[in-house]
C-alpha cells in the first residue's frame, strides 16, 4: 500500500531525475553559481510508512483479537473474518478518501472550517434523534448507513481542529481580550461537549477539549487565560464524575480493581486487560496466541486491542506501538512548526492539532489498557476496530502531507 502511494505521489507530483536551482553564494541579491539539487519529494514518505504500518498491523491485530467472537452465543450469526473484512474496507475507503483529501489545498480547508463544524453540530443533534441514532451498549452515538454506521463525534473532532485554527488565526489580533478571543470559542466547544454528554460520550469530549485548548495555547493566547480555561475545563470534569454515580464507580474500580465488588463490575474490563499483558511478559505468547480474547476481555478488538498486542508481542510489542506513535506525534508537530515558520499560521495550528490529537487520544488509551487511567471508550488511532475513526484519521493525516507538501513548495520557490 506504502508503495502504490509513492507512485501515485511521483506520478502526480511530476517525479523527474532533478533540476538545476540556484543556490545563493555571493552577497545580498547575487547568485554567483548555480548546482543541481535532486527533485523534492512530494510528501514525507517516513510519516506514510508509519501511517501504513500502523494500519497493517492494526489490521492483523484486529483479525487475532476478534476471530473467535462468533463462538460467542451472541456473535453467532457472524462468521470468523466478519470483523477483518470490515475493517479492511474502512481501511481501503479511507486511504481513497485520504488520496482525494490530500488534493484539496489548505486554503480550501481554512475557507469552509466554519461550515464543517456546522455540519458537525448537524449529525450530532440527528444522532440523538430516535430512529436515526443506533443505540449500542446504551449509548447513542452511531447513524446506520446501509451495513455500515458512522459515528458524528469523529467528525466533530475534524471539525472543531480545522474551525480553532480558523479561529485563531482571525482573532488573531484580539488574543489577549479573554472574552472576545476565547468565549465564542468556548461557546462552540460547550454546544458540542452538551451534544456528545447527551449520547454520552466524554471520552470524545475530552479530546475534542483537549484539540481546542491545545490550539489556542499554540496560537498565542495568553497564559493566564489558558490556565483559566484548563482550571474550568477540570473543575467542570471533576462535577461530572462526582455527579455521575457510574462515572464514581469507574474511577473507584481503576483505584482497585481487584476486589470482588470491582473485579465482576466496573474493573472487569481493566482487570483482564492487565492479566492479558501479565501472560505476554517480555517477549509474549505469539500471535493468534491470546487467552484473554477467547470472551474473557470485553471490547478486545476495539478500545482494548493494546491488551491484545500486550498479550501476544509482549513488553517489546507495546514499547514498539509506543515509540510509533511518539515518533509519529512528534513528526506531524514539527511540519506544523514549519509551517508557522514559513508564515502559514493556519495550516501550522492545523498540523499542530492534529499532533496533539494523535498523541492524546493514543496516551489515554494505553494508559488505559496499562491501568494507569481510568477506563474510558477511545480507541487506539489508526490501529483499532473503527470505520469512522479510520476513516477522519486518514483524512487528518492526508491533511498534514497536504501542509508538507506545500510547505516543501514554499521552501524551494513554488506557490501554493
Amino acid at each position: 500500500m506504502a508503495q502504490s502511494l509513492s507512485k501515485w505521489f511521483s506520478a502526480r507530483m511530476g517525479a523527474a531525475s532533478s533540476r538545476a536551482l540556484p543556490v545563493r553564494l555571493g552577497g545580498r541579491g547575487s547568485f554567483a553559481a548555480t548546482t543541481s539539487v535532486p527533485q523534492v519529494r512530494g510528501f514525507d514518505q517516513p510519516l506514510a510508512w508509519v501511517v501504513v504500518a500502523l494500519l497493517m498491523w492494526g489490521l492483523v491485530m484486529v483479525y487475532s483479537a476478534s476471530i473467535a467472537m462468533p463462538d460467542n452465543p451472541k456473535f453467532a450469526k457472524y462468521t470468523h473474518t466478519y470483523f477483518l473484512v470490515r475493517h479492511a474496507m474502512w481501511v481501503a475507503t479511507a486511504f481513497v478518501v485520504a488520496l482525494m483529501a490530500f488534493q484539496v489545498p489548505v486554503a480550501v480547508w481554512e475557507k469552509y472550517a466554519p461550515w464543517l463544524l456546522v455540519g458537525s453540530l448537524v449529525l450530532l443533534i440527528l444522532v440523538l434523534i430516535p430512529g436515526i441514532g443506533k443505540v449500542v451498549y446504551g449509548a447513542r452515538r452511531w447513524i446506520a448507513l446501509g451495513p455500515f454506521s458512522f459515528q458524528p463525534s469523529e467528525l466533530a473532532k475534524l471539525a472543531v481542529l480545522l474551525y480553532a485554527a480558523d479561529y485563531m488565526v482571525r482573532k488573531m489580533d484580539v488574543k489577549e481580550r479573554f472574552f472576545r478571543a476565547v468565549m465564542p470559542m468556548a461557546g462552540a466547544v460547550a454546544v458540542i461537549g452538551l451534544l456528545l454528554l447527551a449520547e454520552p460520550d466524554m471520552g470524545g469530549f475530552m479530546v475534542i477539549a483537549v484539540i481546542a485548548m491545545g490550539i489556542l495555547f499554540l496560537g498565542g493566547v495568553n497564559a493566564r487565560m489558558f490556565f483559566l480555561i484548563a482550571t474550568i475545563l477540570v473543575v467542570a470534569f471533576g462535577l461530572m464524575i462526582a455527579l455521575s454515580e457510574w462515572r464514581r464507580e469507574r474511577i473507584f474500580a481503576y483505584l482497585d480493581p481487584w476486589t470482588e465488588k470491582h473485579a465482576l463490575g466496573k474493573g472487569y474490563q481493566l482487570s483482564h486487560s492487565l492479566i492479558a499483558i501479565g501472560r505476554g511478559e517480555i517477549f509474549g505468547v505469539g500471535l493468534g496466541g491470546s487467552v484473554e480474547k477467547l470472551h474473557w476481555l470485553p471490547e478486545a478488538h476495539t478500545d482494548f486491542l493494546l491488551a491484545v498486542i500486550g498479550e501476544e508481542f509482549g513488553l517489546i510489542g507495546v514499547l514498539v506501538v509506543i515509540g510509533l506513535f511518539l515518533w509519529l506525534t512528534r513528526r506531524i508537530m514539527h511540519i506544523g512548526r514549519q509551517a508557522i515558520a514559513l508564515d502559514r499560521v493556519f495550516a501550522g495550528l492545523v498540523a499542530q492539532g492534529v499532533g496533539i490529537w494523535m498523541g492524546f487520544q493514543s496516551f489515554i488509551n494505553m494508559g488505559v489498557n496499562l491501568g494507569a487511567l481510568p477506563t474510558k471508550g477511545l480507541t487506539l488511532p489508526l490501529m483499532s476496530y473503527g470505520g469512522s475513526a479510520i476513516l477522519i484519521n486518514m483524512i487528518a493525516i492526508a491533511i498534514v502531507l497536504r501542509i508538507d507538501f506545500e510547505n516543501r513548495q514554499l521552501m524551494h520557490g513554488g506557490r501554493v
